[in-house]
């Protein structure tokens, strides 16, 4: 619900994904802040290459507003690829149908040779998509972590958050605007400015 949205992407060597797992690479999802700190150190090290694409919330609430934020992503990952030299690419699929995501992104890619592969939860599959998803989250707490210097605690800035809700509703109240680092075309958002409208 809050800052931007990062997209990662990490290509490695075939001798190098045994040693991530060795490090204990995941999914960020399952690490504490601080162990993905310490992570994101070893992907840097064994990465051949890193791209990261950073959507502001402007090109979000656009696409979000239009109902084509997969779209949006497939743009990112593709840009991501394509500042990449690698053989295969796996991406995490944000849309219901990886084949349908796959064929999205291609249609962005142009004239690069790299096999795609789309699939669910591929962060958790796959080590190297693990790391890239490290490195994303990573980058976004830091983006976090600069909101909360300048505005205070606004929680993690995830939708689930009743902190973060609590913060973006006070917000609301007293300056009967959504703040501009919040994706206003969030459905919570959404609410918070409907239910104080009406």
């Amino acid at each position: 619900m809050l800052g931007p949205i990062i997209v990662a992407g990490v290509c490695v060597t075939k001798k190098s994904i045994s040693e991530m797992v060795e490090k204990g690479i995941k999914d960020s999802k399952l690490l504490s802040p601080k162990k993905r700190q310490v992570l994101f150190g070893h992907v840097i090290n064994v990465a051949e290459s890193i791209c990261v694409c950073r959507i502001n919330i402007e090109d979000i609430d656009f696409h979000v507003f239009r109902n084509n934020l997969n779209l949006l992503e497939a743009e990112a990952m593709a840009i991501t690829i394509r500042n990449m030299k690698s053989d295969k690419t796996y991406v995490d699929s944000c849309d219901v149908n990886p084949s349908r995501y796959q064929r999205t992104i291609k249609t962005f890619l142009k004239q690069n040779n790299t096999k795609l592969f789309s699939m669910h939860h591929a962060d958790r599959l796959n080590v190297v998509v693990s790391g890239a998803s490290i490195i994303a989250k990573v980058i976004r707490d830091s983006e976090l972590s600069k909101i909360r210097i300048k505005y205070g605690d606004v929680g993690s800035g995830y939708p689930s958050d009743k902190k973060t809700i609590k913060f973006v509703k006070e917000w609301f109240r007293q300056k009967n605007q959504i703040p501009a680092f919040a994706r206003k075309s969030w459905k919570p958002a959404q609410m918070i400015v409907s239910c104080n409208t009406l």
